[in-house]
This record gives structure tokens, C-alpha cells and sequence, in this order.
């Protein structure tokens, strides 16, 4: 899991923000195209845990690009 872990991050050290649009694109559309195969019943719950799903990782990615927008990224030590 680990040789995993170092190939992703050898992979963002390496992309540019028009990668990481392009995927963010692609997986958009996976989960819409999802999202559409989810019957009726299961709806509700479906849209429910997108939402989750996209606040927890939401809120924490746009601190971040505050933080570092602001400058106050370069003054936090790394962990």
C-alpha cells in the first residue's frame, strides 16, 4: 500500500492544475453517472451521503487554499 501511497505523490509532484482538473472532471462524471443508476427507493439516502461526502472533503480543501491564498500556509509547521 505504500509503493501506492509514494506513486500518487510522485504523481501530484509531477502534475500541473489542468491534471487535477481533469481528474476531478472524470470523477464528476463517475458519480453522476452513478448517481443516475440509483433506483428510486435508495435516492434520498444517496443524495444524502454525497452530501456528506462532499462537505467533509470540501471545507477542509478551501481552508486549505485560504490559508495558502492568505499566506499563512508558509508559517504552519509541517507535522
Amino acid at each position: 500500500m505504500s509503493k501506492l501511497f509514494e506513486l500518487g505523490d510522485r504523481y501530484a509532484k509531477q502534475s500541473t492544475w489542468e491534471d487535477f482538473a481533469l481528474t476531478k472532471l472524470c470523477l464528476f462524471s463517475m458519480g453522476l453517472a452513478a448517481g443516475m443508476a440509483v433506483s428510486e427507493k435508495y435516492k434520498k439516502f444517496a443524495t444524502v451521503a454525497a452530501g456528506a461526502g462532499f462537505a467533509v472533503s470540501y471545507v477542509p480543501l478551501m481552508v486549505r487554499l485560504l490559508r495558502v491564498a492568505t499566506g499563512q500556509e508558509d508559517q504552519q509547521p509541517e507535522n
